[in-house]
């Protein structure tokens, strides 16, 4: 069969990936063609020939509402150059991970081409625009959810679902990071043999302009501090950006170090992290390094955001255990005092910490066991035998 995928987000080409090992290994004679990025392209070159990857998924990445407006003319283009491709190819069925703003667009397309479409890690309605599950139920055929706190929410909406578990179980599993000796990563990246805290700042250039300024002040404070003075504060650079663009706000503090493509190892060795909401910390959960999280954007993003995000948690970790696990600092309440207030009761309370590595299990217990990824797979081609 042939399988049309969308991803748009880095987390998106890591479960596209996953999901193409899955289809593949169901489906020998698979035909694939995706928008995404390098995880998924490597997997279509282990079992296809020729070019799978129509657009990567760093050339349309954007954050925030202003951001969006000024990069409409780009999307419409994308858009374009998009449902054209869908058209010409023919596939038995389109998949949309994530990215509503753009997969929503595509699922209302598909479906009155008379194409199936398929919805892969739902859109967060549950946190806001609660009115496109109306376009849920118009434009997909199904939709595959990834969280238990899903299930009661769509159902009581009656959106036809399946749940399977959720793939960043396997991704973290079977990451690199999670066989990694620190000798070896130490050695790999150049850093010091020294304790660490994790900063990571997001794959996005608005949310690092926002959050390294805040990041490379708590290290400041943390480093004035005599029984902190040999900590190094690694920031996770994300693969999809030039490391120049998190090293520019590091300037000549010698206690930091920018480590590009190594998150999940820099999330493993470190004693605590700071972390931008999102996929990332539901990641750090999953390893097992307390963390605290934040989150600031401009003001007037944030004062639309706010008035429309129904949610009590910004934090997936918190959501799936519906009470705070760990910290969230958000907005005016993430400052470097803040920072580095929780990260030496992290360090300093072991109580506390503890605490957290209890919730972490509990996380991953309701999160359910491995296999998610290839269990989707093969729901989705049953979908299709049976829809056929």
């Amino acid at each position: 069969m042939r399988y049309y995928i969308i991803a748009g987000e880095a987390s998106g080409d890591l479960h596209g990936s996953n999901l193409m090992r899955g289809l593949y290994d169901r489906d020998p004679q698979a035909d694939i063609r995706f928008w995404g990025g390098g995880k998924m392209n490597e997997v279509f070159h282990g079992h296809q020939e020729g070019t799978g990857l129509v657009r990567d998924y760093k050339e349309g990445a954007v954050m925030g509402f202003t951001q969006v407006i000024l990069k409409a003319r780009s999307f419409a283009r994308r858009f374009r150059d998009c449902t054209s491709d869908i058209l010409a190819w023919k596939p038995d069925v389109v998949i949309l991970i994530d990215y509503p703003g753009f997969n929503f667009r595509v699922a209302e397309f598909a479906h009155k081409a008379g194409f199936k479409v398929f919805y892969y890690i739902a859109p967060k309605v549950w946190a806001s625009r609660e009115s496109r599950i109306r376009k849920l139920k118009a434009y997909v055929d199904k939709l595959f959810i990834v969280f238990p706190f899903e299930i009661p929410y769509f159902t009581r909406k009656g959106v036809d679902f399946i749940y399977k578990g959720n793939p960043l179980i396997d991704a973290i599993d079977n990451s690199k990071a999670m066989s990694d000796t620190r000798e070896a990563f130490l050695e790999r990246t150049g850093l010091p043999d020294t304790p660490t805290i994790a900063l990571l700042a997001g794959s996005r250039t608005g949310e690092i302009e926002t959050m390294m300024p805040v990041f490379m002040q708590f290290a400041d404070m943390l480093h004035a501090l005599p029984e902190y003075s040999g900590y190094r504060f690694v920031v996770a650079a994300a693969p999809s950006r030039p490391a120049s663009e998190y090293s520019r706000f590091v300037g000549e503090r010698s206690y930091v170090s920018v480590v590009a493509g190594e998150s999940h190892s820099i999330m493993r060795f470190s004693k605590a992290a700071v972390v931008n909401s999102g996929t990332a910390s539901l990641e750090c959960a999953l390893i097992g390094t307390p963390q605290v999280v934040a989150y600031a954007s401009a003001p007037i993003n944030f004062l639309i955001a706010k008035s429309i995000i129904k949610i009590r948690f910004i934090s997936l970790g918190n959501l799936i255990l519906d009470r705070f696990c760990f910290r969230e600092l958000m907005q005016f309440y993430f400052t470097p005092e803040n920072v580095l207030q929780e990260i030496r009761r992290i360090l300093e309370d072991r109580e506390y910490s503890d605490a957290m590595l209890e919730g972490y299990s509990e996380i991953r217990e309701k999160l359910g066991g491995r296999g998610a990824s290839a269990a989707v797979a093969a729901a989705m081609m049953e979908e299709l035998r049976e829809q056929r």
